[in-house]
């Protein structure tokens, strides 16, 4: 293995936050089309208008003010933090299982979050998002922390295989909880066919706001774990002799992968593929380094989901289909191309 010198290391780096910028640049341009872009287009100088501009007491001006600040404005600042947190929380389980094909599902994040939610709609009759966007995230936390319980007990505790099993055998028996109950009542198995397709639409700010302190606080603790976790990546003995506290360092990631991926599907559903689609990206262009694998994730993460949603605007007009749905259309092929092209085994 050749070393490289300090000015290819150089190199390297500059290229790397050249694509940062890159992806910077593609995501911004892609908020304005999710400005602009709808059932009814707005011009560039009218979603100007909408965001900055004093109430006008004409009709058609007061209309476009509520069309961008209630309606485009709040999905798109979800798609965007729903998006890096899913994109992260996909790079750092791949990194934990070690697994190439994990998803935030994996964990039971996903199922913990329907099943709560499909709870508090049958038990309390909850069917505003604000009500019961807390429960999911509370659902899809507990799912977390019961799967990396378990995951702890017994021979191979701790171990990616012994977590990936853990969070498989949780995920099936919520599912089928989940469908037990939405089954036998049509409130619940309306709201849970609503929520489960997967959309960044009919979220306001009140919900956004706070699910955003959690991203945030998952993305401190991700960046805190990139340097013990490329030494993971190498194994567990090699890691320890490094000096890397194994089980404290998988405890804050997955800590990390909960807030992010629990935060993300408590606000607009599960969204399937996302995380390890962009995840496969990012690897293929900064290699296996985490410190650089992860914030290309995320930043890869919010732009798909962004324009995922635009074209779920454009595709069935006057409807629209759920930004989860196009990206698992999305996503399913990519998936297909991994494994037809045997990327799976050295990734």
């Amino acid at each position: 293995m050749t070393k490289r010198s300090p000015a290819g290391v150089a190199e390297v780096r500059r290229k790397r936050l050249v694509g940062l910028g890159v992806l910077v640049g593609v995501l911004v341009l892609a908020s304005a089309v999710s400005l602009v872009v709808g059932p009814r287009a707005l011009s560039l100088g009218e979603v100007r208008y909408g965001l900055f501009a004093d109430p006008d007491p004409d009709q058609r001006l007061t209309e476009i003010r509520l069309i961008v600040q209630t309606v485009r404005m709040p999905r798109t600042v979800l798609a965007i933090v729903a998006g890096i947190a899913l994109g992260v929380s996909g790079a750092l389980i791949q990194g934990y299982t070690r697994n190439p094909i994990a998803d935030t599902g994996l964990l039971g994040v996903n199922a913990g979050a329907s099943f709560a939610v499909v709870s508090v709609i049958f038990f309390f009759g909850f069917t505003n998002p604000f009500q019961y966007v807390w429960f999911a995230f509370l659902g899809a936390g507990v799912a977390g922390v019961v799967v990396f319980g378990l995951a702890s007990l017994g021979r191979g505790a701790g171990s990616p295989l012994t977590l990936a099993l853990a969070g498989q055998g949780i995920t099936v028996f919520l599912a089928a909880m989940t469908k037990a109950l939405a089954l036998s009542d049509k409130a619940s198995l309306d709201a849970l066919r609503f929520w489960d397709a997967g959309s960044v639409a009919g979220v306001g700010f009140g919900v956004i706001w706070p699910v955003t302190g959690f991203v945030a606080f998952g993305l401190v603790l991700a960046l805190s774990v990139l340097p013990s976790l490329n030494l993971l990546n190498l194994g567990d003995d090699v890691a320890r002799g490094l000096g890397v506290n194994l089980a404290a360092s998988r405890t804050v990631g997955i800590a990390a992968i909960t807030l992010l991926a629990g935060a993300a599907t408590a606000a607009c559903g599960p969204i399937a593929f996302l995380g390890l689609m962009v995840a496969h990206i990012a690897r293929y262009v900064t290699g296996p380094d985490y410190r650089w694998l992860v914030p290309y994730a995320g930043l890869l993460g919010a732009a798909v989901l962004l324009v995922c949603d635009v074209v779920g605007r454009v595709v069935a007009r006057p409807g629209e289909l759920q930004a989860g749905i196009v990206v698992a259309l999305a996503g399913a092929p990519f998936f297909a191309a991994l494994v037809w092209r045997g990327k799976l085994k050295g990734a």
